[in-house]
């Protein structure tokens, strides 16, 4: 009873850690006006894409690499070193607005972003396992999620009147400030890990604790040579990507719905309040077996689709229920492939699937610019959740294959 008390205590304390650490690492005031920022120093669209570009390569170059290093040093460590690249380049972009600095700052930010990619899960899910808690992992990270979308919402809320109070100054300086707060409950963050010694029977020249390159062969040998981890692998990046990369749209979707321009703020926080039911649902989620979860993709992917064509205000309420299903689908796509990683390797095989990602949201940036031209915003949003409907599909062919009986861990219910 005493051991499970302390393991209980544990839990909450990394619990209270972390939505602090998430909280504060989106709490950058900057997040809604930095376009307006790029335009108003003089950068032109074009200019202003090209800034995008850097941002997502810096990621793709950075973020296997980055999960390979938390492995071999510490996922602590690496977690406060993220919001502190952060901070360094959002400062840039106060200081000495210019394309160069914004160029050198999506850079900064972007390894902020990579750095903290993959060893996030990897020290929530082994800190949980530590204490015997490894199944709440859904709950914990689906309530880190929520806290990361309150985030953004208190940033939206109070960059107008920071704004108007300071302008990108004081903006720009309490971003700074969010980043450097983020980094020192980073350090509160706990760390236990485990040692992989080699067997005294298979002695070898090599050291007992691999360094980085070895971290970074042994963890892309785990996703090629594991099919399980590998199609989780496939499925976090699908399901993340394609409501990931609808989201930057919205805006436009919004609009197009005959409001205000004042009004669209209120549709967005719609969707946003839809975002934060999604991650607090995570505990319920964790029960779904595979007919279920496919379900849950279905159900959402015709939420969003009937919605966007409705083309009015009231069909974001059902796009606000389409992101808090594909928010609590992509917690569980992520508590999945954790439940299946066994190796030492945790962060740099989630950093794998982090990288599939950001070249899975590429795609889809690509194919919805294809699809609005030749159609309009609506018929884009609907046509893109296709692919949802196809994972679905094959999640029913192959429910017949999986145990009806209890298993072991609620979070590795759901199958490819």
């Amino acid at each position: 009873m005493a051991s499970m008390t302390l393991a209980s205590a544990a839990g909450r304390r990394l619990a209270a850690t972390l939505y602090a650490y998430t909280f504060l690492t989106d709490l950058v005031l900057l997040y809604p006006v930095y376009v307006l920022l790029f335009s108003d120093t003089g950068l032109s669209v074009g200019q202003i894409s090209s800034l995008f570009v850097i941002w997502s390569l810096t990621g793709l170059v950075l973020e296997v690499p980055a999960g390979a290093w938390a492995d071999a040093t510490s996922r602590r460590l690496v977690l406060a070193l993220a919001p502190l690249c952060s901070a360094l380049g959002f400062g840039l972009w106060t200081l000495l607005p210019s394309y160069p600095a914004f160029a050198v700052g999506f850079v900064l930010w972007g390894a902020g972003g990579a750095l903290a990619s993959g060893a996030l899960e990897a020290l929530v899910f082994d800190e949980l396992d530590h204490v015997g808690a490894a199944d709440r992992y859904a709950r914990t990270i689906g309530r880190a999620r929520t806290a990361g979308t309150a985030g953004v919402l208190g940033s939206i809320l109070l960059a107008g009147p920071v704004l108007g109070l300071g302008g990108y100054p004081m903006v720009g300086a309490a971003s700074v400030a969010a980043c450097l707060l983020a980094a020192a409950v980073a350090t509160r963050l706990p760390e236990h890990r485990r040692r992989h010694h080699r067997l005294a029977a298979a002695p070898s020249t090599e050291p007992d604790e691999p360094g980085w390159w070895q971290r970074l062969r042994l963890g892309v040998a785990e996703a090629r040579g594991s099919r399980s981890v590998r199609v989780a692998v496939l499925l976090v990046a699908v399901v993340s990507a394609i409501w990931g990369a609808l989201e930057e749209y919205l805006p436009l979707l919004a609009r197009d719905t005959g409001v205000a321009l004042t009004t669209v703020p209120l549709l967005l926080l719609v969707v946003t309040l839809g975002q934060m039911a999604g991650g607090l649902l995570a505990p319920a989620g964790q029960r779904l077996r595979t007919g279920g979860y496919a379900l849950l993709l279905a159900a959402s992917a015709v939420a969003l689709a009937v919605g966007v064509l409705l083309r009015k205000p009231v069909g974001f309420l059902l796009v606000a229920a389409a992101f808090a299903g594909f928010q609590l689908a992509s917690v569980l796509a992520d508590a999945r492939l954790q439940a299946r990683i066994s190796g030492p390797t945790r962060a740099t095989v989630t950093s794998l699937a982090g990288t599939l990602t950001d070249l899975t949201t590429i795609a889809v940036y690509a194919g919805f610019g294809l699809l609005a031209t030749a159609t309009d915003t609506a018929w884009a949003f609907a046509l893109a959740v296709v692919p949802y409907l196809l994972i679905a599909a094959a999640q029913v062919l192959r429910a017949g294959r999986i145990r009806r009986g209890p298993v072991d861990a609620p979070t590795a219910r759901i199958d490819a």
